[in-house]
């Protein structure tokens, strides 16, 4: 099977998962939630304390914050996805698809509302394998353009969902005790891992392995 075809079919497949997780955001900062988890348990931390802050500055029939239904992340990534997606549909349609006024199964409809991500991930997946439709084949270069999308979009999707092993250093507001910053590195199923880039302390979600 075509690796790009291949590679939006697990798209379509995982965005219901996306849609799940986006409204779950973590409460809670642990280790044990997982690098995805952790990562996302500071940003509610920080939205948090951005948004009393917000409040203080509020005129007193103002006061009062509301919580944040969502998991930013996860609805970034979505976006991003989507748009990309969507965008890539739409010129391939424009510079491939035959000029018919009847309608077709296979037809993108790029001047009316936008499809939803897995079906677009679907549609551009049967063009990247060559399936019949109304239209010219890829050319090379869009077929090369589709394969960087299509492996950006699942880098994106497998990340948010904690399916890929990833690297970050945290905020400044996160540093270390000795004031280091901190590396956490995980996921694809492994645990999250601390490490201070400073003084070398490293934490599991046991808590202090070595200082």
């Amino acid at each position: 099977m075509n690796t790009t075809a291949t590679q939006l079919q697990t798209i379509a497949r995982l965005w219901p998962d996306l849609t799940e997780a986006l409204g779950q955001p973590a409460t809670v900062a642990s280790f044990g939630l997982g690098l995805r988890g952790y990562l996302a348990a500071l940003e509610q931390h920080d939205i948090a304390e951005a948004a009393a802050l917000r409040a203080l500055e509020r005129s007193p029939d103002q006061l009062g914050t509301r919580p944040v239904p969502v998991n930013l992340r996860i609805m970034d990534t979505m976006r991003a996805v989507e748009a990309a997606l969507h965008e890539t549909a739409t010129q391939i349609a424009a510079a491939n698809q035959h000029d018919m006024r009847t309608s077709h199964p296979h037809r993108w409809h790029y001047t009316g509302q936008p499809r939803g991500a897995a079906w677009t991930a679907l549609w551009l997946a049967a063009r990247a394998e060559g399936v019949f439709w109304p239209g010219r084949a890829l050319t090379e270069p869009q077929q090369r353009h589709l394969r960087h999308v299509a492996t950006e979009s699942l880098r994106r999707v497998e990340t948010a969902l904690d399916l890929a092993h990833g690297t970050r250093e945290l905020a400044p507001e996160h540093a270390c005790a000795c004031g280091g910053r901190i590396l956490i590195s995980g996921g694809a199923g492994n645990q999250p891992v601390a490490r201070c880039r400073q003084c070398g302390a490293w934490w599991t979600e046991g808590g202090v392995v070595a200082a």
